[in-house]
């Protein structure tokens, strides 16, 4: 992989919610600590916090933080949603500064709705800002990491400037709209991430977001499709968000999969999660529920 220090790792933890809540910082130290040692954060993640507690935690850790993966993300201004080339140096260098680091493995260009590809591509534009990072060595790769918003993602990968990217939401046991996405990464033998495996909850068997696939509300079609995988991860005893993670980690066209974490019992549970074993029956069966309907994302 373009710019990383050592091999991938199959599952990078994901970080969007460190920092929003009170004693937060006992998680930074498990992320660190723990089995799954390649974490995803963004400097817009807690309004910073994530990457200050993740820095303050590789401070502690000092030696024992030796084998640990941080890659991050550069995010428009807050205020003024300005995402140029000036933004995208200050943002780079607001995370080195909170994480600890000179220099990252891999830095994506994070959800940039506010301006246009070619915006981005032009001079003084965020991306030729991201490639001089990479020509001075600051960091290994660049990457396109964003969730919906119609094209975007694939309109970023076509202009070939790009080492990686990061999907978000759309390829998961019940949906496949990254299929596109994967198909022009792999033709430009690019890495990808495939982020929320559980498509925001509903995966994963929480009931707060039974109702809900990438963060909004389900079609009744898109429900009974979910039912009915349900059903067949119950016919097989096998976990409904464990087949999930699996869906994402056997794709050999994912290179890494991102799973959110927002609490030291989720990151117990996931060791129990990437150690199960899912028959290849189960697979065939899952195929022959045909393909998903449309989710409501996008």
């Amino acid at each position: 992989m373009p710019g990383a220090e050592g091999p991938l790792r199959a599952v990078t933890l994901g970080t969007s919610g460190l920092g929003r809540r009170p004693g937060d910082d006992e998680l930074a130290d498990a992320l660190l600590s723990g089995r799954f040692r390649q974490l995803d954060t963004s400097n817009e993640y807690a309004e910073g916090r994530s990457e200050t507690l993740i820095g303050q935690a590789l401070s502690k850790a000092s030696g024992e933080a030796q084998g640990v993966t941080i890659f991050s993300k550069a995010d428009r201004d807050p205020d003024t949603g300005v995402f140029d080339g000036d933004r995208v140096m200050r943002s780079f260098e607001e995370t080195t500064s909170r994480l600890g680091v000179e220099t990252l493995p891999i830095y994506h260009l994070h959800d940039p709705m506010t301006i246009t590809v070619r915006e981005a591509m032009a001079p003084g534009g965020a991306v030729p800002a991201l490639v001089s990072l990479r020509e001075q060595g600051l960091v290994g790769a660049i990457g396109i990491a964003a969730g919906g918003w119609g094209t975007m993602v694939q309109d970023y990968i076509r202009t070939d400037a790009f080492d990686a990217v990061l999907t978000h939401n759309r390829y998961t046991l019940v949906d496949r709209r990254a299929e596109d996405i994967l198909r022009l990464a792999t033709d430009r033998d690019m890495t990808v991430f495939n982020a929320a495996p559980f498509g925001g909850g509903i995966l994963s068997g929480s009931p707060r977001h039974a109702g809900t696939y990438g963060y909004r509300p389900i079609s009744p079609e898109f429900g009974r499709h979910v039912e009915r995988v349900r059903e067949l991860c119950e016919r097989w005893r096998i976990g409904l968000a464990a087949a999930a993670l699996h869906f994402s980690l056997a794709e050999p066209r994912i290179h890494s999969t991102v799973v959110g974490i927002t609490s030291v019992r989720r990151l117990e549970e996931l060791d129990g999660l990437v150690d199960t074993v899912i028959p290849d029956g189960f697979w065939a069966e899952l195929a022959a529920l045909g393909t998903p309907p449309p989710s409501p994302v996008d």
